[in-house]
């Protein structure tokens, strides 16, 4: 079988989806470790969002045995589980708003690059899969946001260096949130689409 070319429940896509929970549960211990200690929003929303990521992907493994139906519940609560995460983080920027913040925008920028190329190799590793299904698309479409997100860390904890003020570090956070809505729509809107074929 070509590498470019995995095949669905085989023994390759299941390592695959192995690697990805483990680089994703990896990430998300340095966000939040980071984002404590750089008392960064954006780095901690992050950290939540790649711990909702390995959610998935440990659903997505559990679905490799199951039914069309199984999966399709699989990758819904995947879409809730990003809307809720979208409101924490919202939650968590309003309070860092009103009580204010001090983050660290050199640890920002130097997170958010590590967590860039990790998250560009998940996303390497995801394409490689032939014909996905609604929790594969799913995952991919986490892989991708979280590429997104890392980019508006780096320009935010920039911007926060620059500036030395803490609304670029909200901001991206917010950004964040949204693009995590955005997503959870998304996988939903899926998962109803494919059900009705």
């Amino acid at each position: 079988m070509s590498e470019s070319n995995l095949d669905l429940g085989s023994a390759d896509k299941r390592k695959t989806l192995w690697i990805v929970l483990a680089l994703n549960v990896a990430i998300a211990v340095g966000f939040f470790a980071t984002g404590v200690f750089a008392s960064s929003s954006a780095l901690i929303a992050n950290g939540l969002d790649n711990s909702s990521d390995a959610l998935v992907y440990a659903l997505s493994l559990l679905a490799l045995t199951r039914g069309p139906v199984w999966k399709r519940g699989a990758a819904r609560v995947s879409g809730i589980l990003l809307l809720i995460f979208a409101v924490g983080v919202l939650v968590d920027a309003g309070r860092r708003y009103v009580a204010g913040s001090d983050p660290i925008g050199t640890t920002m920028m130097i997170m958010a690059v590590i967590a860039a190329g990790v998250n560009l190799w998940c996303l390497i590793l995801l394409k490689r899969v032939r014909q996905p299904d609604v929790n594969m698309r799913a995952a991919t479409t986490f892989s991708f946001n979280d590429f997104i997100s890392n980019g508006g860390i780096l320009v935010g904890g920039g911007l926060v260096l620059w500036l030395g003020q803490n609304w670029p570090d909200l901001v991206v956070a917010v950004g964040i949130a949204i693009i995590a809505f955005k997503g959870g729509i998304e996988i939903l809107h899926d998962a109803h689409h494919e059900a009705k074929h």
